[in-house]
C-alpha cells in the first residue's frame, strides 16, 4: 500500500507544480486552490509512505515521478521544447524510479 500511495503522491506533485504555474503567482483563484489541495495531499501521501519506506527511496521516487510528469506535460503543451536528448534524460529519471522500486 505505501508504494501505491507514493506513486499517487508523485502524480499529485506534478498537479501542484502545474497548478502553481497556472496560478499566476497566486493571482488566479482556481489554480491556486488546486495547488493548495494537491500540495497537501501530495505531502500527506509522502509522509504516509515514509512510515514504511526509507526516506531516500521515498523522496527520490516522489520527486522523480513529479519531475517526469511535469516535464512531459510541459513538452506536450508546447511549454518546453521536445528533443531526443530531453526524452533520453527523462527516460533515465523514469528508469531510476523503476530501479529504486526494484531494489526495495
Amino acid at each position: 500500500m505505501p508504494w501505491i500511495v507514493l506513486v499517487i503522491s508523485g502524480v499529485l506533485e506534478a498537479v501542484w507544480a502545474i497548478a502553481l504555474d497556472k496560478s499566476g503567482g497566486f493571482s488566479r483563484l482556481v489554480p491556486s486552490l488546486v495547488f493548495v489541495v494537491a500540495l497537501l495531499a501530495s505531502m500527506g501521501g509522502l509522509a504516509y509512505a515514509m512510515r514504511e519506506l526509507p526516506l531516500g527511496t521515498s523522496y527520490a521516487v516522489w520527486v522523480g515521478i513529479g519531475t517526469l510528469l511535469t516535464a512531459v506535460y510541459a513538452m506536450a503543451t508546447g511549454g518546453e521544447s521536445v528533443s531526443v536528448l530531453r526524452i533520453v534524460f527523462l527516460a533515465m529519471i523514469g528508469g531510476g524510479v523503476v530501479g529504486l522500486k526494484a531494489l526495495h
